[in-house]
């Protein structure tokens, strides 16, 4: 059993541990052989973890290199491979995917060079590095060819992709010739930094019916003070950002991720992003609480949000935005969109369930359908008939 691990935050480092210690036990009692560990909690707290975990065969970090990976499987004392996140991620092991056959993510980069105060993954992931267009453009083929439809583009920093290549190389090429792939249908943009929206991605995102009308731009926070102690570009204001993608002759979904409870947050840095949001109003969002990691610059900063306030105000942005989806969704009521089929819905395996292109894979709403019936992976055109805060009703239209 190989377990790839998360080392953002502190909830994820816990989970993995108690996962480990659950195969352990499995590991005792015979049920499997042999019990390895990667990814970022390794490269994070592999040594300390080393010593606590003994019943682990093997462990490797986030700096990766194909080479080591038999090397790691021939271990049985506990061996630990970590050396410096800067391996270019490219092609040379076949990839597993996890995803259903339909839909896959694509990671078009590896690391971040940004520097964010509350963000370990520089740390972790090492520095920003764009991936050829030529590997990336085989991968989308091969997905393709196993059936894919639907491409989601990651990264840390998606708009970034290419400036590290110093060739030209930018995020706007790469979609220019993801787009002629034949057989890919939908194509996401994702984690989107909002300094670097250009004019001509916004020409993409009208123009190209490939493109999902969608972004999602973390913008973190508004207020200056707090963007500043978060390491955070200063240099545009978010609503600017939000009226160039709103004056497009396309209506794109924005989707954005907010933090609550950063230190020095106070309650009128906390109104400006209430009134924010109220203004902006997202069709998509998520919100976090902040989170105090050791190795963060921001782990050092002496004016620390409660809990229990930074627990107010995320239900607070969350109730908002609860009531600005309803009104969103529910002007949609009566207007046909083409939905992947994605399977039986998770309450009821007698209706069905998709998303819409304004609708990215785990993270944001479904559209369940209560009349008409079609195959997994199929884009069908559906009538939308009724709407609640987060999910659309609808009907196939044959």
């Amino acid at each position: 059993v190989i377990i790839n691990t998360c080392g953002f935050i502190r909830e994820a480092v816990e989970e993995a541990i108690d996962t480990i210690v659950e195969y352990g036990r499995m590991k005792e009692k015979g049920i499997i052989e042999r019990l390895f560990v990667t990814g970022c909690m390794v490269q994070r707290y592999g040594y300390k973890l080393r010593r606590e975990l003994p019943e682990v065969d093997g462990w490797m970090g986030t700096g990766f290199d194909p080479k080591l990976i038999l090397r790691l499987l021939d271990s049985e004392d506990g061996s630990l491979f970590i050396q410096p996140p800067t391996y270019p991620y490219e092609d040379e092991l076949p990839r597993l995917s996890t995803s259903p056959y339909f839909t896959a993510y694509l990671r078009i980069s590896e690391g971040c060079s940004n520097r964010c105060t509350f963000c370990m993954i520089p740390k972790i992931k090492g520095p920003y590095r764009s991936r050829s267009i030529i590997s990336i453009i085989d991968e989308a083929k091969r997905l393709r060819n196993r059936g894919v439809k639907e491409l989601n583009i990651i990264s840390q920093d998606t708009t970034s992709y290419g400036v590290d290549l110093r060739d030209g190389t930018c995020i706007e090429t790469l979609l220019e010739e993801l787009i002629k792939i034949e057989g890919i249908e939908w194509i996401r943009l994702m984690y989107c930094n909002p300094t670097r929206i250009s004019d001509r991605l916004l020409r993409l995102l009208e123009e190209e019916e490939k493109i999902c009308p969608y972004i999602d731009i973390p913008f973190q926070h508004v207020n200056r003070s707090v963007l500043i102690a978060m390491g955070r570009d200063i240099s545009y204001h978010p609503l600017d950002v939000i009226e160039r993608i709103r004056s497009l002759r396309r209506y794109i979904s924005i989707r954005t991720t907010l933090m609550v409870g950063f230190p020095g947050e106070t309650d009128n840095a906390f109104k400006e992003l209430y009134e924010f949001v109220k203004e902006a109003e997202f069709d998509h969002l998520g919100v976090f609480i902040y989170s105090d990691e050791i190795g963060t610059r921001a782990y050092r900063y002496e004016d620390k949000i409660e809990r229990r306030i930074a627990e107010h105000r995320y239900a607070l942005i969350m109730e908002l935005q609860r009531e600005i989806s309803l009104r969103k969704n529910r002007e949609r009521i009566g207007k046909i969109y083409p939905v992947l089929i994605e399977g039986y819905s998770q309450d009821t395996n007698l209706l069905l369930e998709g998303r819409a292109p304004f609708m990215a894979p785990e993270i944001d709403s479904k559209v369940i359908i209560n009349r008409g019936y079609t195959d997994y992976g199929k884009i069908e055109r559906v009538r939308i008939v009724d709407a609640f805060p987060y999910d659309l009703i609808g009907e196939i239209i044959n």
